[in-house]
């Protein structure tokens, strides 16, 4: 009877794939039963729900088995965050950089000396102080796409979370050094890992982002190859770093700013990617939530909240009063700073990072950073969608997520 399935019976990742699109999709629409409520929280919702914690339909392991369905979301998703960031605009525009500066530098001290407080010291809490820095480009380009947001504040904040990105991991691999001595690990290790890990992802992310503006640029005239070579780009800067250990959250992040960079005439950086991106944000979603750690939650839940409390306030009012000083009005410059508030990829990557490294250390950070993400992915949607009504940007909703009321049965 070799021709029947072995039992119990195993999934694979394309079996996951399909699992977590069928299963968003219905808590997307769900959701949309509400117009105030987006649909992340529907796809999470569902993630939870079928997840290890309620009915679990899928546990913990197939869930690690099928990273890779989260890793080219992620990088897809920070690759188009990278788009957002023009280092030209920078160089004319420094009041965002100050902004930056100011915001990430009053969320790094507000979550350090809390985490201090909650009785996580030293080293641990500096690396959850820097993990918090970052931001979530997910739910925000999400929420933004689903409302059809454009205007002042959408942009700068985009700008502003992928700067946040930046900074988050080259704190942390400032950090790494100090880790490394803890851990009593060798001089060259010390010196040679922080780098080759920030160099080494930055020189990936970079020639793969100038190869990619050749190749666009030899087929201008052919444009419906270039999603086509925008997706291979970014997978195959994924599976270079995965081989030579590289980060695959700031290797694409760095891919996308730098086509965005240089870029003279509009040939890629503003591709539209169309509907099919929407299942990059659907799969991410539904694994976010199936993939909570409600244990964790609980046991480091007071931490987890002086985090989410104090990161928060910190980056709303490190954004909204540097913001509203360099002349950006009151509402824009509250509104930016909401809309920092979301902290997903990036963190458990980070955190994730210090578990297999550290696994002292890294098992407080992971905890608490995510029991604290797990907190800030189900606020963040509402919070930033509230932050875009009140915003004053342009508001176009996608008439693809609206229901068509059925037409009128005529009359005999």
């Amino acid at each position: 009877m070799n021709f029947l399935p072995a039992w119990p019976l195993t999934s694979n990742a394309l079996f996951f794939f399909g699992f977590l699109l069928f299963c968003g999709a219905l808590g997307g629409y769900v959701t949309h039963r509400w117009p105030w409520l987006p649909s992340i929280t529907g796809f999470m919702l569902v993630g939870l729900i079928a997840g290890p914690n309620v009915l679990g339909l899928v546990d913990y392991a197939a869930l690690a088995n099928s990273r890779i369905i989260v890793d080219v979301a992620l990088g897809l998703i920070l690759y188009r965050l990278g788009l957002s960031l023009d280092i030209k605009l920078l160089v004319r525009d420094r009041s965002l950089i100050v902004i930056s500066l100011v915001e990430s530098t009053l969320t790094f001290v507000v979550v350090f000396y809390g985490m201090d407080l909650m009785g996580v010291h030293g080293l641990a809490a500096a690396v959850i102080a820097a993990i918090a820095v970052s931001s979530s480009p997910a739910v925000l380009i999400h929420v933004a796409n689903e409302m059809g947001a454009s205007g002042p504040v959408t942009e700068r904040a985009k700008s502003l979370v992928a700067l946040n990105n930046v900074l988050a991991f080259l704190i942390f691999s400032a950090l790494l050094p100090l880790l490394y001595n803890d851990a009593a690990a060798p001089l060259t290790t010390i010196l040679g890992g922080p780098l080759y890990q920030l160099l080494g992802s930055t020189v990936l992310g970079a020639s793969m982002g100038m190869a990619l503006h050749m190749a666009a640029r030899k087929t201008k005239e052919a444009h419906q190859y270039h999603l086509a070579l925008v997706v291979g780009a970014v997978a195959f800067t994924l599976g270079a770093a995965m081989t030579l250990k590289l980060s695959t959250l700031f290797a694409p992040l760095v891919l996308g700013i730098v086509v965005r960079s240089i870029e003279r005439t509009e040939l890629i950086a503003n591709i539209e990617f169309g509907a099919a991106f929407e299942l990059f944000f659907i799969a991410l979603f539904v694994y976010a939530g199936a993939n909570l750690h409600v244990a964790e939650m609980v046991q480091y839940a007071p931490a987890a909240l002086v985090l989410v409390f104090g990161r928060s306030l910190a980056k709303w009012l490190g954004v909204g009063i540097s913001a509203h000083l360099m002349g950006t009005p009151k509402r824009q410059a509250a509104t930016t700073g909401l809309l920092l508030i979301p902290m997903a990829g990036l963190a458990i990557g980070l955190a994730d990072t210090t578990l297999t490294l550290f696994q002292l250390q890294g098992a407080v950070v992971s905890s608490v950073v995510l029991a604290a993400v797990a907190v800030l992915e189900t606020i963040g949607p509402p919070i930033s969608a509230k932050a875009l009504r009140w915003s004053g940007d342009t508001l176009k909703p996608d008439t693809a997520y609206e229901e068509v009321p059925p037409e009128p049965t005529p009359q005999a």
